[in-house]
């Protein structure tokens, strides 16, 4: 049960990073330097317009730097977090644990999408019109996805706090049973 508390103490502090400001691609490696890098993605686009592909190719690699780290993170959360909530929780934490996870599938879809959209801007077979359009697209994607990830990431935060306490409960009075 320690270990599971230690874990939910780990995502409760990568979630609390999630308001901070961040600025440079080497600090992306938890949810702060994920959200602000997908506003430096946001950012990168001006006015609907990219300076020059150069832009793309560096927004191409901020995109690819937090889809690795976010898949690092939905990992740990599905592969360790709910057998522990299922070992030591109830069914309603299970489910709750289970609705969250399912918004994982979202928050990947959007990330694939955006990779795609980058790609197709960088293959260079849009006319000037429809490439102005899909990068006015583009941005407002990006924009959403921070917004539905940090609304995500508070969400978890929550649930980690009460199975957290949950966890503290049962583990006290198991050691008053002794």
């Amino acid at each position: 049960m320690d270990n599971t508390l230690q874990l939910i103490d780990e995502l409760i502090a990568e979630h609390k990073t999630v308001g901070e400001k961040s600025r440079t691609l080497e600090k992306a490696a938890n949810d702060v330097r994920l959200l602000s890098g997908l506003k430096e993605a946001g950012d990168t686009i001006v006015r609907g317009e990219l300076l020059q592909d150069a832009d793309l190719k560096n927004l191409a690699q901020i995109v690819n730097i937090i889809a690795s780290w976010l898949e690092t993170h939905f990992q740990r959360e599905e592969t360790a977090l709910r057998p522990a909530v299922i070992n030591y929780g109830n069914n309603r934490f299970v489910a709750a644990l289970d609705s969250l996870l399912f918004e994982h599938a979202e928050l990947r879809d959007r990330i694939l999408h955006a990779r795609m959209h980058i790609g197709e801007l960088l293959g260079g077979s849009l006319d000037q019109e429809r490439r102005d359009a899909s990068i006015r697209d583009l941005k407002a994607h990006l924009e959403h996805s921070r917004k539905l990830l940090e609304t995500h990431a508070a969400k978890e935060n929550h649930f980690l706090a009460e199975i957290s306490q949950h966890l503290k409960k049962t583990f006290k009075r198991k050691e008053k049973q002794r």
